[in-house]
């Protein structure tokens, strides 16, 4: 398993560490509620360093960008972040991502999932035909997320950068905790506000950083927190998981992320998603809540009141912030209205639930 610059901070903070995406990574330190809670209500520091970062520089970059996602990269000027997608050939999706645009046209910064760094790479690579400079900088980058209603407030005493009034999906470059050229971006995976920063693993900075951020957060009950609550938190806004909720077999269409996917442009599948719109799709990813008592799980089937299988579980949990259990899941589109009646398998036994609209919280 690989390390991050922070393992020893885990180990030595008792966290329950496991295996993800290659790294030993924290699953929870106090408990997942607790973690939760601490992030809905104060403040959490995230260590996501296991995720992956590509430059792409050039007077091609982005149009390397344009052809390989499906948002309009050329709506970024410099400082500014956004969502989007790499669409398949077959109507699926490689990854999400975020794009960071340095410099308008010439250099981006693109945020991939842990689990599909070297996928990805070579994903992009294949279309590379223009000369486009690419380097992955993953292993060298470190990237913590601090979300929560204070987490803005801690970060702002660690630096002269006006953090307060950084809009959402925008950043900054500069000094943070004594360490040059932190980005400091208004983005994150909680729902509950906050920033990510990303920072080169070098000369003690990841030590320094980390040390800086609970110094300062302390007074506010900053805590450390695993990637369970990661899970819980990001489940109830909605928010997809890659290879949970969306993957190579669906489309960004199917999961909800027609907003990214913008046909005034040419990009890889776009025939396939144009043909699949004008068709009508067939299923849909959907919200839902328990209304009997059971908890929802990967993988389990959903069922109409007739027992016949209509679509399937893509992330369910027990919502800490809710008192209730929530899932995803992709169902037929007859079912995908909000309000609809759905039955979730759980052991064999059909455990009633509604099509709610997202996010739950």
């Amino acid at each position: 398993m690989l390390n991050t610059p922070f393992t020893k901070q885990h180990i030595a903070l008792g966290a329950k560490m496991a295996a993800f995406a290659g790294y030993n990574m924290p699953i929870s330190y106090t408990g997942i509620n607790d973690e939760h809670a601490a992030v809905r209500n104060h403040a959490g520091v995230f260590d996501v360093s296991h995720m992956g970062e590509f430059i792409l520089k050039g007077e091609q970059a982005l149009d390397l960008i344009q052809r390989t996602c499906s948002n309009d990269a050329a709506k970024l000027v410099a400082g500014q972040a956004q969502y989007s997608c790499l669409p398949n050939l077959t109507g699926g999706i490689v990854d999400d991502l975020i794009v960071y645009c340095i410099e308008p046209h010439k250099t981006y910064m693109l945020v991939v999932n842990a689990s599909n760094i070297e996928k990805d790479w070579n994903w992009i690579s294949q279309f590379n035909t223009k000369g486009v400079e690419m380097h992955n900088i993953s292993e060298q980058t470190a990237l913590l997320a601090i979300q929560g209603p204070k987490a803005t407030k801690i970060v702002q005493s660690l630096t002269d950068i006006d953090i307060m009034n950084l809009k959402y999906y925008t950043f900054v470059r500069g000094k943070f905790a004594g360490v040059e050229n932190v980005i400091i971006s208004a983005t994150g995976y909680t729902g509950s506000g906050g920033v990510e920063i990303y920072f080169e693993d070098s000369d003690g900075a990841a030590d320094k950083i980390w040390e800086s951020i609970f110094e300062a957060g302390k007074a506010d009950g900053i805590k450390p927190i695993g990637l369970g609550a990661r899970d819980t938190l990001r489940l109830e806004m909605g928010y997809c998981l890659y290879g949970n909720d969306i993957d190579d077999t669906t489309s960004p269409l199917e999961g909800g992320l027609g907003w990214i996917t913008k046909f005034n442009k040419d990009f890889t599948g776009k025939a396939l998603l144009e043909a699949q719109k004008a068709a009508g799709l067939t299923r849909k990813l959907v919200g839902f809540e328990m209304l009997e008592r059971g908890i929802p799980r990967h993988d389990y089937l959903i069922k109409d009141a007739s027992g016949n299988t209509i679509g399937k579980v893509t992330s369910g949990t027990q919502a800490p912030s809710l008192n209730k259990a929530i899932g995803l899941g992709y169902v037929a589109v007859a079912y995908a209205s909000v309000d609809s009646e759905i039955y979730i398998d759980i052991r064999n036994t059909l455990v009633k639930a509604k099509v709610v609209k997202a996010p739950f919280a």
